[in-house]
């Protein structure tokens, strides 16, 4: 029994792991000796620097075995020593001739010529001085004549893979990463690399190894599918190394426990080879196999490099394209309105294709990258921290790292170690699902993770399998002893796997018994809730077993292969299998259909999951949508069932800069992607009524902006129409006006006899009358819906009436001046006295007027328009005067006849007469100028229906001054001083008592 203690064992066993130390048996007696290892091989190797011992530079391991073979018969009583040498591999190997001298026996005692040294995997051969004494030991003169010197040229060193094997008619190939083994940090490839260290067990790993054994096992059994063959595997780890998995599919291609390129001497076929999961490792062992044609199907690779047919021929998988999940991926941001998005991509195939192609689709999608970080394949604590720097000072709340597990491990570390739990996490399918991220702190920051994993499917009877692993069932499984003790925490010990299990004195050690349930297990390897890399894994299987059923089915002249032929069955060539392969076409248990496009993909479909973690720390994987490329709409998000990093209740939100509102739109900064920006209101006249536009749009015609900018509401029609209070009135007081000329015109026919009617002409007071009313008339043309009629008649009408009354004016100031001076004697103008020259004077101005407005009613006439430009929040009905010259020529013109009127007017006030028209006549045209001159800036300065108004003021605010200048005093004397019209008192020839 076995009385150490478990801190006793553990002090031992740290010890026995020390390489600073070396601990032996003395010479003699029976003490330990405890040595400083570099004391140790600083004595050992001065030993050796003498003549009697020759170092071999080269592996003779083999060479040594053959050896044996052949002195055997001969040497029989030597064959206990041949035995006895410890051919084992280095886990050290500093120089090239290798002799670090970590085990030495002494075969021969020194004085009787000489001593052999044997350290693991190398010999070294001690010559004696004496050659007659050597003869006594012919067996080493055997070695040496056997061999040979050892050659000057380096010899290719190389290290073997350990098996898992089950032999069987046929044989498959497996690469699984069971283990994890961090990649060295440097490769000279100039000395053979120190063996990585595989360590920390992976269960899910371990979970699809058996995947492919329980599909070997359902086959096997199955009377329907290769009924006359039977298969096997050989099944290796890969411990995540690509030199790993190379030295182990060379070992499958060779047939041997060596590693010889284009050499076969396997006398059972290899199918397929099922691995490896990672892009990186699979990458470099199909350009391997695609030289031979060797089928090999991976059930996790997804780099899309892999389905370029030219490079990689004989590669098939059954995991989908990377090109679908990174196009997955970023239609997942967008979903969320993630547009600013850290990327971590491995620095291999499989990061950089998935993330440029992730980085493409955003891009596309008006989203922005925050940063673009390599995670380094070879360890590198100077990049990793540059990529911890970059993602603290980053304001992306969103990374997506596109990478395996092994790559991405030691930046999660620290990226725990730093505490940075506020981000939101996507992950891809190379590392979602991976248990190295195990530790409570990357959990922490994992939790609310988002990832891809492919569609899980069911495997009937695969828990009962897992269920009965058990390392006295399976003796050949080189890995059932370190999972059976990592899974039950105990030690298994070969010797007394019989015996129950027990603790120690102190219950500190927990030894395995083997009898352990796996039912009590609460590990990954038990789980089959979600079997998603293990499906793939059993998919691919199945696809090789249903080609080589097809292939091995075949008729005779109906084959795949030229001419027809059907291979056979114990010696077909890998690539007739391979075109057996890429038709394979069928529906396994389930129901789920398996085949492979031209390019060697399956269709893809994907799970999304998040992963949460509870309050005690356990975590689990929720579906939380799908993505299937060939259904409508691809993805589907029940968001829900999320659960966000941080608590979040809604969905966390992850931009450069806040959203703008509807109204508002987006104005790139300066020398930042275009996700950076700042919100601009948009300009009067255009709305957005999205938020984060990069425009505002246009309203159209009819509309305009409200003040908020996030809608266009319809503009209000206005011109001056007689409904409102202001063109009611204009028009009450416009018809009010015109009534009283026609009134006083009523008046003076009904006194036409009278002196004052009839002086200075009253022909030409009747018509300045009617033109005064028509002058108040017309301004009604002004007020109203502007249609075309309105518009030609409007300004040609205004300006003829009041041509027509100032003609008359200026016809009235003419007589006054020529009937004073044509009384003098000899006077020329006595012959200008009478009815034709005002008539002539009225005719001819006014005629000018007319010729003038058919000029301009000819050319460029007036017409409606909407003008949408005075007011943004109205549409202005109103008359285009069509010329602008012809409009302010007809305004020229009658201010030119109101100028003669007032200047010939203002010479002739003061003639001697008591009732002298010309003083009334140079006021009228006095008001009358100033009227217009002060219509010229207000009418300029006014817009819409208001500029009108203020033509019609002047219309009748002129018309009001020439009447009540001309008319009001007539009326006066007619109405309310009868005695004053008489011929005398307008001659000033009578006294009149004025009161």
């Amino acid at each position: 029994m076995d009385n150490l203690t478990y801190k006793e064992r553990q002090s031992l066993k740290k010890l026995q792991e020390n390489s600073t130390i070396i601990i032996r048996p003395a010479d003699k007696g029976g003490s330990i000796v405890v040595m400083n290892m570099a004391d140790y091989e600083r004595k050992m190797i001065l030993l050796l620097q003498d003549k009697f011992y020759e170092p071999i530079s080269y592996d003779i391991v083999n060479d040594i075995i053959r050896v044996k073979q052949k002195v055997v018969a001969s040497w029989g009583d030597i064959m206990d020593k041949i035995k006895e040498m410890e051919v084992k591999e280095t886990t050290e190997d500093k120089k090239s001739y290798a002799i670090t001298l970590k085990e030495v026996k002494k075969q021969i005692r020194e004085e009787e010529g000489g001593r052999e040294v044997v350290k693991k995997k190398y010999i070294v051969h001690l010559s004696s001085k004496k050659e007659t004494e050597l003869e006594k030991y012919k067996v080493w003169d055997t070695v040496i004549a056997a061999l040979g010197k050892p050659p000057n040229e380096c010899n290719l060193q190389s290290q073997t893979v350990p098996f898992y094997i089950q032999d069987a008619d046929i044989m498959f190939g497996g690469i699984f990463p069971v283990q994890y083994a961090k990649p060295p940090s440097e490769v000279t490839f100039t000395e053979l690399q120190n063996s990585a260290q595989c360590e920390t067990f992976r269960f899910p790993i371990y979970q699809c190894l058996h995947a492919m054994i329980f599909a070997v096992n359902e086959i096997n059994k199955n009377p329907f599918l290769l009924s006359n063959a039977t298969l096997g595997f050989g099944i290796y780890d890969s411990c995540g190394l690509a030199t790993r998995a190379i030295q182990g599919t060379m070992q499958l291609l060779t047939g041997l426990n060596q590693q010889i390129p284009n050499y076969h001497c396997a006398t059972k076929p290899v199918a397929a080879i099922i691995g490896d999961a990672a892009s990186r490792i699979s990458i470099p062992v199909a350009q391997l196999v695609g030289l031979y044609g060797q089928p090999q199907i991976s059930y996790g690779s997804t780099v899309a490099l892999l389905s370029n047919k030219k490079q990689f021929p004989s590669f098939l998988r059954t995991a989908p394209s990377d090109k679908f999940q990174s196009i997955g991926l970023a239609h997942l941001l967008i979903y969320f309105g993630w547009i600013w998005v850290g990327i971590l991509a491995e620095e291999s195939d499989y990061g950089q294709q998935g993330s440029q192609t992730v980085k493409e689709e955003l891009l596309k999608s008006e989203a922005c990258i925050a940063f673009f970080e390599l995670i380094p394949v070879a360890y590198s604590e100077r990049k990793i921290q540059r990529i911890i720097d970059v993602i603290k000072g980053s304001s992306a709340n969103v990374i997506l790292a596109f990478s395996s597990d092994d790559g991405l491990n030691p930046v999660l570390e620290v990226i725990s170690k730093h505490n940075i739990t506020n981000k939101i996490w996507l992950a891809s399918d190379g590392w979602f699902y991976s248990p190295i991220f195990s530790n409570n702190n990357i959990i922490k920051t994992l939790n609310g993770t988002i990832g891809f994993v492919y569609q899980k499917g069911e495997m009937p009877d695969f828990k009962a399998h897992l269920l009965n692993v058990n390392p006295f069932k399976t003796p050949n499984d080189i890995f059932v002893k370190e999972f059976w003790e990592v899974a039950f925490s105990c030690n298994l010990w070969q010797h007394n796997l019989s015996l129950p299990a027990r603790n120690t004195a102190n219950e500190e050690t927990l030894f395995c018994s083997g009898s352990e349930n796996l039912k009590e297990l609460n590990n990954p390897f038990t789980d089959v809730s979600s079997l998603t890399v293990p499906y793939k894994v059993y998919q691919a299987v199945f696809a090789t077993a249903q080609a080589l059923h097809d292939m091995f089915s075949c008729s005779p002249g109906y084959g795949l292969l030229d001419n027809g032929s059907c291979p056979d069955m114990r010696h077909f060539e890998p690539w007739q299998l391979l075109t057996y392969l890429k038709k394979v076409h069928f529906r396994d248990k389930t129901g789920d259909e398996i085949f492979f496009d031209i390019n060697g993909d399956p269709p893809a479909v994907y799970d999304i999951l998040n992963w949460q973690v509870s309050d005690s720390g356990l975590s689990r994987y929720v579906e939380v949508g799908r993505y299937n490329t060939s259904a409508s709409p691809d993805l589907v998000i029940d968001e829900h069932q999320i659960k966000w990093n941080g608590g979040h209740t809604q969905v966390p939100q992850s931009v450069c800069s806040e959203s703008c509102h509807p109204g508002y739109r987006r104005s790139n900064l300066q020398g930042q992607p275009k996700c950076c920006y700042t919100c601009i209101l948009c300009p009067d006249g255009e709305i957005t009524n999205q938020s984060d536009s990069n425009t505002c749009w246009m309203c159209t015609e009819d509309y305009w902006s409200n003040p908020a900018r996030n809608q266009c509401l319809q503009r209000s029609v206005e011109y001056l129409s007689f409904e409102e209070p202001l063109g009611s009135a204009l028009a009450s007081l416009s018809i009010f006006c015109t009534m009283i000329p026609v009134m006083v015109l009523t008046i003076f026919m009904r006194h036409r006899d009278t002196p004052i009617v009839k002086a200075n002409n009253r022909n030409i007071s009747y018509l300045l009358l009617f033109a005064l009313s028509l002058c108040f008339l017309c301004s009604l043309i002004f007020i109203g819906h502007p249609v075309r009629v309105i518009c030609l008649l409007r300004q040609t009408t205004f300006g003829i009436v009041f041509s027509l009354c100032i003609s008359c004016v200026l016809a009235k100031t003419v007589m006054v001046v020529i009937a004073f001076n044509a009384t003098k004697p000899n006077s020329s103008l006595k012959k200008w006295v009478g009815p034709v020259l005002p008539n002539s004077i009225v005719f001819i101005c006014t005629t000018f007027q007319v010729i003038l407005c058919i000029l301009w009613l000819t050319i460029s006439p007036p017409f409606p328009v909407r003008n949408r430009n005075v007011q943004h929040d109205k549409i202005i009905i109103e008359c285009d005067e069509g010329s602008a010259i012809a409009f302010w020529c007809l305004l020229g013109y009658m201010g030119l006849l109101a100028s003669v009127s007032f200047v010939v007017a203002f010479l002739a006030r003061k003639l001697p007469d008591t009732f002298n028209e010309a003083q009334f006549i140079t006021f009228s045209m006095l008001i009358f100028v100033s009227v217009w001159l002060s219509f010229i800036p207000a009418y300029l300065s006014t817009k819409g229906k208001y500029m009108v108004a203020v033509e019609i003021f002047a219309i009748l605010s002129s018309s009001a001054g020439l009447f009540s200048c001309l008319f009001l005093p007539k009326c006066y004397i007619i109405l309310l001083r009868p005695e004053m019209n008489t011929r005398e008192y307008l001659m000033g020839k009578g006294n009149v008592n004025i009161k």
